[in-house]
């Protein structure tokens, strides 16, 4: 026994100058990767506030939403094809030995091609290019370094992934937790501490260039009575049904595009339209959704109605984004929609049960993580992503209700978890 622990210490040993080196380098690219998007971003609210006082200006949009459009989804296609869409499907392909991993090729074309997305306004989030960053300088790293083991490869990937979710959201203990339950299930002790380490140490540097406020801002929460803890079993049970149609939707979509009857002009030019009209309408429903999340939680009052039309329009814009080849994570996007359908259950609550005093932003927290729980089917990673960008441990009870809700309404379901089933779907492809 004896023998194996200091195996063991030595085998941790030698991976914690790789793991404080990949959280150091991860963490500056995360930063430079949020500098970017926050620059594309800003850009294209200039483009639109210049295109509203002029008599072409939903022409304006129309153009310049193409033309990036084609130069993102361009970029993927020259660059790396497997850089396309949020990346983590490839991660866990790489993990199993179905794929390889052309890092430097990945890390450029999904950094260029998410800045040029941002300034195209794709409803896609930053997260899972995060996450495939991270596993990218992970993989640069372990080419690099004196030794070879593929097992250390296979470490600092998965430790590279979760670093790369911390830096997206400061917030350690969900990249930590994000390795855990989706990208190794049969994690060990030495996959822990190096993941451990990765995260703490891109944490810290994100926190000293980009500060350390959480994610998300709202006023904090009383913990919710317990008569009302059972109001979060039908959001969760919402957050099922609507994450498995998601996750159909997207997959119908990614084979829908694929079809010959139609050119990939077609699909560019709808997708196109879609951004114009949404930009030109309603262009807070336009980027990652985060500044988006943040209007409701800090008490947005609009009506039911509104809300329903919200989000079936981030819904039918993220599934058309995702599909359109460019780079762009479903991580956040989900956390959106999840946030529009606990507010419209909390805002039904209130108009149905008046004596409750439902708070519609506490039910918007929580479907964050229900939703996220029905379509990733990964609980602990949506309670614990919630709490940490929240800073609020008030919603423990009510976090927990819903997700594991969705979970097993999702399970009965027979819907296989999103990441799942777009690596099934593209293995698919090999067997064809």
């Amino acid at each position: 026994m004896r023998d194996d622990s200091i195996v063991k210490d030595r085998q941790r040993h030698r991976l914690i100058p790789q793991a404080v080196l990949l959280g150091l380098l991860t963490g500056g690219v995360s930063v430079l990767f949020h500098k970017a998007i926050d620059c594309a971003e800003a850009f294209r609210k200039s483009l639109l506030a210049f295109a509203y006082l002029t008599n072409s200006g939903s022409g304006m949009i129309f153009w310049s939403t193409l033309i990036t459009l084609i130069i993102a989804v361009s970029a993927i296609r020259w660059l790396a094809p497997e850089a396309s869409g949020s990346g983590i499907p490839h991660i866990k392909a790489i993990l199993i030995g179905r794929r390889h991993f052309r890092w430097f090729r990945v890390l450029i074309a999904k950094f260029f091609s998410m800045f040029i997305g941002g300034v195209a306004g794709l409803v896609v989030g930053r997260a899972g290019p995060c996450v495939h960053m991270g596993s990218a300088i992970g993989q640069g790293l372990a080419n690099l370094w004196p030794t070879k083991k593929h097992s250390d490869q296979l470490i600092l990937v998965a430790a590279g992934g979760g670093a790369g979710l911390t830096a997206a959201f400061n917030a350690p203990l969900s990249g930590l937790t994000f390795v855990l339950e989706e990208l190794e299930r049969r994690c060990s002790t030495l996959e822990f501490f190096t993941a451990a380490i990765a995260c703490m140490t891109a944490d810290m540097v994100c926190r000293a260039v980009l500060g350390q406020q959480p994610a998300f801002h709202f006023e904090n929460f009383t913990t919710p009575p317990l008569n009302l803890l059972i109001a979060f079993l039908p959001l969760g049970i919402l957050s099922a049904l609507l994450g498995s149609l998601f996750t159909r939707s997207l997959l119908w979509g990614q084979r829908l595009i694929t079809l010959p009857i139609w050119p990939k002009w077609f699909w560019w030019l709808t997708l196109t339209l879609l951004l114009t009209v949404t930009a030109w309408k309603t262009p807070e429903l336009l980027g990652g959704g985060h500044s988006f999340v943040n209007e409701i939680l800090v008490g947005r009052q609009v009506p039911l109605e509104t809300i329903a039309l919200f989000f079936i329009g981030r819904f039918v814009l993220t599934i058309a984004c995702s599909c359109s080849g460019a780079a762009g994570g479903i991580f956040m996007p989900i956390l959106v929609l999840g946030a529009l359908l606990g507010w419209a259950v909390g805002v039904s609550l209130q108009l149905l049960f008046p004596e409750l005093n439902v708070d519609s932003k506490l039910f918007a927290v929580v479907g964050m993580a229900a939703y996220f729980s029905g379509v990733v089917q990964a609980p602990l990673t949506a309670i614990v992503v919630i709490i940490e960008m929240t800073s609020n441990y008030t919603l423990i009870l009510p976090l927990f209700i819903a997700c594991f809700t969705a979970l097993l309404i999702a399970n009965w379901l027979g819907n296989p978890p999103v990441y799942e089933a777009l690596l099934e779907n593209d293995l698919r492809k090999d067997r064809i």
